[in-house]
């Protein structure tokens, strides 16, 4: 059987990628995400977690056994050196978790879904980009209604991650999320049709 092509899959925090991407796998299209990636390498047993409580002592720990993420994103907040020795740790295992997954795909094509798909460079790892794009002031109300953070919380999330214009930048596909549900899964519908007729992702 032929290969499946990768479709990357982002957009910044509250635009809805997580909606997008519900509407592919309900087509049956195998889909990654980045941030599910990100937790199974880290789980108890893995060599990741061994080595995150090594370095960082068992302070970021939880009761069970299982890594306590606030802890530890409190402590590599605050010290871009501890920030950058955990993504020298994480990155290339998540990158590896992710070819995986996604060499187990048998659909025509699959997707991965991850917000930092530009800025990462998990981008390489794709044949085609589709962005999820939403004004920023509906990504604001969206975010703040469904994880109740404050305005400036989810102000610093969107600072921390790629510009508008960059992710729009590297877009084959954009798929301006802001109308209702409906309207979301029939462009889903459109591009996923759309996507069938492609080879290598492309045309």
């Amino acid at each position: 059987m032929k290969k499946p092509w990768i479709l990357g899959l982002t957009g910044g925090i509250g635009s809805g990628k997580s909606a997008v991407a519900q509407g592919f796998i309900e087509r049956g299209v195998h889909v990654v995400d980045a941030d599910h990636a990100a937790r199974w390498v880290v789980e108890p047993g893995r060599p990741a977690l061994a080595k995150i409580v090594e370095h960082f002592g068992e302070g970021v720990l939880q009761a069970n056994g299982e890594l306590d993420r606030a802890a530890l994103r409190k402590l590599v907040f605050a010290d871009p050196e501890q920030r950058r020795w955990l993504e020298s740790l994480l990155h290339p295992l998540i990158g590896q978790e992710i070819v995986q997954v996604l060499a187990r795909a048998q659909s025509p094509y699959a997707i991965l879904v991850s917000p930092l798909l530009v800025e990462s460079g998990q981008r390489q790892m794709t044949q085609r980009v589709l962005v999820v794009d939403t004004p920023a002031e509906l990504q604001i109300q969206r975010t703040i209604a469904r994880d109740q953070s404050s305005e400036e919380q989810v102000r610093a999330i969107m600072q921390a991650q790629a510009s508008r214009e960059e992710r729009l930048r590297h877009a084959h596909d954009v798929l301006v999320n802001d109308r209702d549900m409906a309207w979301l899964d029939a462009e889903v519908e459109r591009l996923h049709n759309f996507y069938l007729t492609l080879r290598g992702g492309q045309p």
